[in-house]
């Protein structure tokens, strides 16, 4: 299951700019640094994500990834992929569902949920609520993330996220994961450069995570704003538990 998971995050990653013609999307590379209480961690994030208008109204979105993370008790590879059928309602709302799958520690989860976009003038407000079939536990994602547009070429966005997992044998364990970001794509580019913050914070084991993130895409197919708008930015919400959610 972990090499067909692999492989299918990386298909997603190295399809995408063949299909630029059918679709909308985007490719990129990031180096990845983790604190947890001291534990630290390195790695590298490769991500790719492609929107497909399979109707006026209609929108299927994919997208995966493929991280690689290294500290002194050893090295893990994670693959996540999700798949999203969405619908827009006029020119400034999109709602529909997705399905993910995460590969965690040899783990293999599954993911499901609902999610929508409002989109104003400058501002995409994006809304989630998934539900994770983890190994002897579920767990339950309420995420949100603003992204304001100061141009169609640079993105500030925050989000924020409630995560219950009820844990066999010990009960719910309550979590909130936040987060800001930034984006900037070069003029008459194709690529940008991005940077992230984001702490998960499981308040009843009294543990923090604090993840850094920097990094570059390529796109195709338009402006970040026009991708946003086109469903090829679902998925990459700052709300939530990293990797779970196949996303």
């Amino acid at each position: 299951m972990k090499a067909l998971l692999l492989a299918s995050a990386a298909l997603a990653l190295t399809a995408a700019p063949a299909l630029a013609q059918d679709a909308v999307g985007s490719a990129g590379i990031a180096y990845v640094h983790t604190d947890t209480e001291g534990f630290k961690t390195d790695g590298a994030n490769l991500d790719g994500v492609a929107a497909f208008a399979v109707s006026p109204e209609w929108t299927v979105t994919v997208n995966g990834a493929v991280s690689y993370a290294d500290s002194d008790f050893g090295d893990d590879t994670v693959g996540a992929a999700a798949a999203h059928l969405t619908r827009t309602f006029g020119a400034d709302l999109r709602a529909g569902g997705f399905v993910g799958v995460s590969d965690i520690g040899g783990e293999n989860y599954l993911t499901a949920g609902a999610e929508v976009q409002k989109y104003l003038a400058s501002t995409t407000l994006t809304g989630l609520v998934a539900y994770t079939d983890l190994d002897g536990a579920d767990a339950w994602t309420f995420g949100g993330d603003a992204a304001y547009y100061v141009n169609p070429a640079l993105r500030l966005n925050a989000g924020v996220s409630y995560n219950n997992v009820d844990v066999d044998g010990f009960g719910d364990v309550d979590g909130w994961a936040y987060g800001v970001g930034a984006e900037y794509q070069f003029a008459n580019s194709p690529y940008s450069v991005y940077g992230s913050w984001q702490r998960v914070s499981v308040n009843d084991l009294d543990v923090d995570a604090d993840t850094f993130t920097i990094g570059a895409r390529m796109s195709f197919g338009g402006t970040l704003q026009s991708l946003d708008r086109a469903g090829a930015n679902l998925g990459r919400t700052l709300a939530g538990l990293p990797g779970v959610r196949g996303f």
